[in-house]
């Protein structure tokens, strides 16, 4: 033992951290977690030592000549789950609570760590197991003086169901907003300010400013913390009716860009006219994806003023760092715009979530499909199953006895 005696779990002692050799390496603080109540499940022993990464260092050669070994990528999270500490989706948190960029993907990832998800993936399965339960308890037990089928009640039931299971399946896309970034185009005619503004959101210069149009020939990206929300900035080259061979590709590279974009910042240069926009953008945007940005607002606005219709619309001056607030909030209102709510916590599932939901989705609308039909009892409960698989993949294996449960305590079989 390098601490002598086991100390009462849960409880920091100061000891002295002495190497098999005798000699002291540190001061240290320990704490013993005694099994079940560790995050991994397992009996487990935590060494605070001084922040000397040579202190660090000396410690884990001595722990390793001891026989210890360095944990495997993500070995103690998946511990947690192999011993019933963490579902699935709460495994999968801990990875989106390292890599939260954001305030918003922090929440979310806190929220499923906390078990959000998995909460509401086992009412959906009660919900299902219950009604499968009653459409077995027909199959497997004919005799018995079970209720008349009832098959508008067991529609309105799977339609409940459904809706239910696409609210879950709709945060899939804020989820990937938090997840990977808001990716945000910065369009606009050249000199309009684009490049001006990305600067000033990203704090340095990023991109080339000059009075000489077309600076920017290829699209930069950077990540940018923004208010609540991640973004990934993009800033593209300058719209122009009639562009230079080099500008030209360069308004190709904003083309493919646009394709990808989650998010339109439209720089307008408020001192001239509103431009004509291109087919391809003007197809893309719309009031709920982009913020009109009328920059320049500290010199004498053009008139008329540029009137960019229904989209949001805020004016700043990239040059002085004026309506930057303005900006934060509308760009807010954007991104808020995707969340759906699931309860009262932030619920945004991530791709693996949304395959398996896909599948419930699929194997309920068939479900409905041989309900109107009147196709045999088996095969609604076939669909029905194959959903409820769907259903433990996100959080774990569902185990079938909760069915026979539910059947029993509904019925008096055999009584």
């Amino acid at each position: 033992m390098i601490f002598g005696p086991i100390p009462p779990p849960r409880r920091a002692t100061q000891a002295g951290y002495r190497d098999r050799g005798g000699a002291l390496v540190d001061d240290v603080l320990f704490t013993y977690f005694a099994a079940p109540h560790s995050f991994t499940g397992e009996d487990t022993l935590e060494i605070s030592c001084h922040g000397n990464p040579f202190i660090a260092r000396k410690i884990l050669e001595d722990l390793h000549a001891r026989g210890c070994r360095p944990a495997e990528p993500g070995e103690f999270t998946k511990r947690a789950f192999l011993n019933g500490r963490l579902d699935l989706s709460q495994a999968e948190a801990v990875m989106d609570l390292l890599q939260a960029r954001s305030d918003r993907a922090l929440q979310a990832a806190n929220a499923i760590l906390k078990g959000a998800l998995g909460r509401e993936v086992d009412r959906l399965i009660a919900l299902l197991v219950n009604i499968l339960a009653d459409i077995e308890a027909g199959i497997d037990f004919p005799e018995e003086d079970l209720p008349p089928e009832n098959k508008a009640g067991l529609r309105r039931r799977l339609d409940e169901l459904a809706g239910a299971s696409g609210r879950l399946l709709a945060t899939n896309r804020y989820g990937n907003l938090l997840r990977g970034g808001i990716r945000t185009l910065i369009i606009g005619e050249t000199n309009a300010g684009k490049s001006s503004l990305m600067n000033r959101l990203v704090g340095h210069d990023r991109a080339i400013v000059s009075p000489e149009p077309g600076t920017t020939r290829d699209y930069l990206e950077e990540p940018l913390a923004f208010g609540r929300h991640s973004l990934r900035l993009v800033d593209t080259a300058g719209l122009n009716a009639a562009p230079s061979a080099l500008e030209r590709l360069g308004q190709e590279k904003a083309r493919e860009q646009a394709g990808s974009a989650d998010l339109f910042l439209w720089v307008l240069d408020s001192t001239r006219p509103l431009p004509a926009l291109p087919d391809y953008l003007r197809s893309r945007m719309t009031p709920g994806n982009t913020v009109a940005v009328l920059n320049k607002s500290d010199l004498p606005p053009a008139s008329p003023p540029p009137q960019p219709g229904p989209m949001p619309t805020v004016r700043v001056s990239a040059l002085l760092g004026a309506g930057m607030e303005a900006l934060e909030a509308a760009v807010a209102k954007l991104a808020e715009a995707a969340r759906v709510e699931v309860g009262p916590e932030l619920i945004a599932i991530n791709a693996r979530h949304s395959s398996a939901l896909r599948l419930v989705k699929d194997c309920l609308d068939t479900a409905r499909i041989e309900l109107d039909r009147g196709a045999p009892a088996e095969l609604l409960a076939s669909s029905l199953r194959s959903a409820l698989d769907g259903f433990g993949s996100i959080a774990g294996k569902v185990d079938n006895e909760r069915i026979l449960d539910s059947l029993f305590a509904t019925f008096c079989i055999g009584k």
